[in-house]
């Protein structure tokens, strides 16, 4: 039997190989260098690595250089690196706002073209591909790279800025009921079917190019339809390097967020609810965190995909259950799942509209600019690094079964996740005591979801259990992010040594820990978001490319060359062979029963 398997996936790599895979002489990872237990890119691993050091101590440098010596801009105020990314952001989020905005309905538009047309059939690793990690597994993992320390930190301080700050999209009086649904459908909007749009679309890409085309799975290989064996060369050099700065910058910038809630839940659980112990906040503590919760992220990410990021993001999701049922359970149960439905029904009905709304003739394009657009650009900034992540998990899956997951289910249970904590802060605010709102106002975002909590039974233990979910969605994203740039600076190879994965983990928490202590988060932030112009611009190219890929990919399947292939494999009764009801090949398995009489 086990000699029969394994002839089976010869068979299946010999056949994408020689029909579907492009005429080139070049393998992912054919030039690495190879030396001291690393198998690393010759151009890519060394030029990232200057260019993180150097930025970092430029970032960090400049903070304190204008500070020390008092250089000042124009109209006087400090220049520091935080202003100059800030124009850089400003500018971008001016002046190509409707950019972002369309660029994103495009995404939209052809994920679902390409789910729901004929190529929604096509199997990302080839007609005999088998999906290497189990239904639930795969969501736990997409969805704990995803966004899981963004809904963490937002999840109730977005909800309760709305309501007293209506988005102007909307014509509802500040603080009232309708203030309320319109906070949910705008927090909907942002964290729903758009962001998860970015993320298949280059998740999507990367998956097929990697797994139908044999090619290196970074973001050069995208590029193959216009580049050719171009991207090997200069060009996919650059795009690469690209994408490593916005993966471990952008990350850095989430750990950090991240960092400062845990500090935030510490404080607030132990101090002000238990009063047990003082726990101080500040940076000192927090470089603290960043080290102990690195550490624990390096021996998870040294035990491999299947062996630690699979494992921690499966515990990781049951952890996000447990809070959110605890929260829907102590909470207003009643009111979370009306407010729940309302939302749905105010997201759904005015998302057409929203989509395409600037505020350019009315009110509201403070919002479009201070929030969709940011998060427009942070999602296409931070769209390599968890798209790469999702396409290294779903070899196997068909195209519509690919988009389906990756777009529907997040983005609801998003709404699920979201009503339960921002619609409880709402209704602590509508018809509690208003002390959520309060503490949002004199304490700020990190200390948001602990406030709201404690307005609610049992507050100290959800409180440390939603501290402890932090803390997993940090080492899972820390996880992810370094598998993502093992895969760029090693030249795209789907393998990469064990203390590669572990000094990529150490150098991440290391950058967060400098950048924190320097001052240079908020400045890096800006400056991730400032990438996400020249991102969308690509991304809308890569909707092109995608395409190009699975139309090739549709026209070999319907080949003589390939049907006489799959013929000649199915002669002797040995493959299960099934089609789409356009008689195209989509999946050949093993047949068991013939493989045992044999």
């Amino acid at each position: 039997m086990a000699s029969s398997d394994d002839s089976t996936g010869e068979m299946s790599d010999g056949l994408q190989v020689e029909l579907f895979h492009p005429e080139s002489d070049r393998e992912p990872g054919d030039t690495n260098i190879q030396k001291f237990g690393f198998d690393v890119h010759p151009v890519v691993f060394p030029v990232a690595l200057v260019i993180i050091a150097t930025f970092v101590v430029l970032t960090v440098f400049f903070q304190n250089f204008a500070s020390v010596v008092g250089l000042t801009t124009a109209d006087g105020t400090l220049m520091t690196a935080a202003g100059a990314y800030g124009a850089i952001r400003g500018f971008f989020e001016g002046t190509f706002g409707w950019f972002f905005l369309l660029a994103v309905n495009i995404f939209i538009v052809t994920l679902a073209y390409f789910a729901f047309s004929k190529y929604g059939t096509i199997r990302l690793g080839g007609v005999e591909a088998e999906k290497e990690f189990s239904d639930f597994s795969w969501m736990a993992m997409l969805f704990s790279a995803g966004m899981g320390i963004g809904l963490m930190f937002y999840s109730v301080s977005e909800p309760l800025y709305y309501f007293s700050n209506v988005p102007g999209f909307f014509d509802a009086q500040s603080g009232s009921g309708g203030a309320g649904a319109a906070a949910l459908a705008q927090t909907f909007f942002h964290w729903g079917f758009h962001p998860w749009a970015i993320y298949g679309l280059v998740g999507l890409g990367l998956a097929f190019f990697s797994f139908n085309r044999g090619l290196p799975l970074t973001f050069r290989s995208i590029f193959w339809p216009l580049l050719g064996d171009r991207i090997y060369g200069p060009i996919g050099h650059f795009i690469d390097l690209v994408t490593v700065f916005a993966t471990l910058f952008g990350l850095s910038t989430s750990l950090g967020l991240g960092v400062s809630q845990v500090n935030s839940g510490l404080s607030y659980v132990f101090g002000d609810i238990l009063g047990l112990v003082n726990v101080p906040v500040g940076t000192v503590p927090q470089i603290l965190l960043i080290a102990g919760i690195t550490a624990i992220a390096t021996l998870s990410v040294a035990a491999g995909l299947d062996g630690g990021v699979k494992k921690l993001s499966t515990v990781n999701l049951y952890v996000m259950f447990a809070l959110l049922g605890f929260m829907i359970l102590v909470g207003p149960s009643v009111f979370i799942f009306s407010a729940w439905m309302q939302g749905l029904g105010t997201y759904f009905s005015n998302l057409p509209a929203l989509s395409f709304f600037t505020g350019t003739m009315g009110p509201g394009s403070e919002t479009v600019s201070a929030w969709t657009v940011f998060y427009w650009a942070w999602w296409i900034a931070w769209s390599p690094f968890v798209g790469m992540f999702i396409a290294r998990i779903s070899k196997g899956r068909t195209v519509r079964e690919f988009v389906v997951g990756v777009l529907v289910l997040p983005s609801l249970f998003s709404t699920i996740w979201l009503s339960a904590f921002g619609g409880s802060a709402l209704f602590n605010s509508l018809q509690g005591n208003g002390a959520a709102m309060a503490i949002y106002n004199e304490s700020g975002q990190t200390f948001a979801m602990f406030g709201m909590l404690n307005q609610f039974p049992l507050g100290a233990i959800s409180g440390l259990l939603a501290t402890l979910l932090v803390i997993t969605f940090f080492v899972t994203s820390s996880d992810s992010g370094s598998l993502v740039v093992d895969h760029l600076t090693s030249g795209g190879k789907h393998d990469v040594p064990k203390i590669q994965r572990i000094f990529w983990a150490v150098t991440e928490g290391g950058v967060a820990a400098l950048l924190l202590w320097g001052g240079g988060l908020n400045a890096l932030q800006t400056a991730a978001i400032a990438t996400g112009f020249p991102f969308a611009v690509i991304l809308v190219l890569m909707c092109y490319t995608v395409y190009l890929g699975l139309d090739h990919e549709y026209e070999l399947l319907q080949s003589e060359q390939f049907a006489e292939r799959i013929e000649d494999m199915t002669d002797g009764d040995e493959f299960d062979v099934e089609t789409s009801r356009q008689d195209v090949v989509t999946d050949v398995q093993g047949n068991r029963d013939a493989e045992g009489s044999d």
